[in-house]
């Protein structure tokens, strides 16, 4: 008995891989919100009954690709940090990483940082993945104890959302700090979300000196 259902466990697994490979498929010629549970089981041969005994409904099944997603971009950023170097290097190395996942996952990449899909509402499960690239900065950030240059008060409203944010991530950190990595994160991705729709053709186009570049300033930015 343990075999059998070893290997019925082995086969779900496959099977669920395979469905998911297929999603990503339609994903790049279609776009999410064009994404069919009948269209992928008519692919994989499968009637969509079948289908939905792995993936209840399409929400299910974009849920588990932007968890993959969030996670594979994330892993990509972690496993560019390496400890011993300095932790200015660390930094242009992780922005450098996370840029390369995007370039070579064009497609996955727009299902997280792209246009929201009609309908879809990400659940809980998609935030602790969604924070990895960002928590990767802040362990940089804490390894090297900065004290970022002087800049103006930070205005009340702001000040308490950057407060309430230590409650997750711990009071090492300082309002300031916070939101100097908010402001370094968001043009991370806003960097690469112009490089990969064609924003930068025609001004910084190849994109590899600007990126670069910006990448240098946020970490001047945040004290590194």
């Amino acid at each position: 008995m343990p075999a059998t259902r070893t290997a019925r466990d082995r086969a779900r697994a496959e099977l669920t891989t395979a469905i998911k490979e297929e999603a990503r498929r339609q994903l790049g010629e279609a776009g999410g919100a064009a994404l069919s549970l009948r269209a992928v089981a008519r692919e994989l041969g499968m009637v969509s009954s079948a289908l939905y005994r792995y993936f209840p409904s399409r929400d299910h099944l974009l849920t588990a690709l932007i968890i993959d997603a969030y996670n594979a971009i994330g892993a990509a950023a972690e496993s560019a940090d390496d400890h011993r170097v300095p932790p200015r290097q660390r930094w242009l190395d992780i922005w450098a990483a996370t840029r390369a996942w995007a370039r070579a996952h064009p497609h996955e990449y727009s299902l997280i940082y792209g246009s929201p899909i009609p309908g879809y509402q990400a659940p809980q499960d998609t935030v602790v993945p969604a924070a990895r690239v960002a928590m990767a900065l802040v362990h940089v950030i804490r390894s090297a104890y900065v004290t970022p240059p002087p800049a103006p008060p930070l205005p009340a409203e702001l000040r308490a959302q950057a407060t309430a944010l230590l409650g997750a991530l711990g009071d090492d950190l300082t309002p300031d700090l916070i939101t100097r990595l908010l402001i370094s994160w968001t043009q991370l991705f806003g960097l690469i979300s112009f490089e990969l729709n064609g924003q930068y053709v025609g001004s910084m186009d190849p994109t590899d000196s600007f990126f670069a570049y910006t990448t240098a300033q946020m970490a001047d930015f945040v004290g590194l």
